[in-house]
């Protein structure tokens, strides 16, 4: 009597966690419909009727039949924001600038780096030919 009392004391939890986690699975499965299958739009259609097999037309006269295609989507106009301009030379405080470790100071604004011109002091936007122009250098 023991023995099956155990083995049925076993067996319940074993049910009892198989029947939630059906019931977990069973409930996160969704369907969505078709967008085209909610609003199918009919077909627009010019006034004058097309034939099968039309008589032979003049070069004057040609008939268009206009469709609507329930599957084509209009996109919104998304209008872009110019860009703001970034300007090659700024004036700025050397105690607000930061130092790099070889000496030189540099600023940062608006994602980009400007070095320090060791001759007028100003601080340029960076470019390749700082790295060969003496003002640029770092100080000694």
């Amino acid at each position: 009597m023991q023995l099956n009392e155990r083995k049925m004391n076993k067996v319940y939890p074993v049910l009892l966690s198989a029947v939630i986690i059906i019931s977990i699975q069973s409930c996160s499965k969704k369907t969505h419909p078709s967008p085209a299958a909610k609003n199918p739009a009919p077909a627009e259609v010019n006034s004058k009727p097309v034939a099968i097999n039309p008589p032979a037309i003049s070069s004057d006269t040609v008939q268009v039949v206009k469709k609507n295609d329930s599957l084509t989507v209009t996109k919104p106009v998304i209008k872009k924001k110019p860009k703001e301009a970034v300007p090659k030379v700024i004036t700025v405080n050397d105690k607000y600038a930061s130092r790099s470790v070889d000496g030189r100071y540099y600023y940062d604004l608006q994602g980009h780096r400007y070095w320090r011109n060791n001759k007028d002091g100003k601080y340029y936007l960076f470019d390749k030919s700082m790295l060969t122009d003496e003002n640029f250098k770092k100080p000694e």
